[in-house]
Order: structure tokens, then sequence, then C-alpha cells
């Protein structure tokens, strides 16, 4: 992916969120759609880089 089509991702995917809050049902079906093996793991990781980020700062 391109950086310059980070913003267009974000953007789109907020309008998706807001459309969920307005209609669950076709909200979930897009998120359904739009999910892969990729996305998952790639979420995974940041949460986990996160925790731990989060984590050893804590402990100064």
């Amino acid at each position: 992916m391109k950086p310059g089509k980070l913003g267009d991702v974000v953007v789109g995917t907020a309008g998706d969120v807001a459309g969920t809050v307005v209609d669950p049902r076709a909200g979930l079906g897009k998120l359904r759609s739009a999910v892969t093996a990729r996305s998952v793991v790639t979420l995974a990781a940041g949460l986990l880089l996160g925790f731990l980020l989060a984590r050893s700062r804590r402990r100064r």
C-alpha cells in the first residue's frame, strides 16, 4: 500500500464504523467481507506491540 493511501483507508474505515452504528446488520456484513487473515495478524501484532511498549514504560 502506498503511504498516501493510508489516510484514505483510515477515513473509509471511520465511515464504515459510523455506518455500523446506524445500521448494524449492513455494517457487520461489510466488516466480515473486509476481514482477512493478514489484517487480523497485523491488528494482533499492533496490539501486542502497544501492550509491551506501555508495560515497559510503566515500570520506569
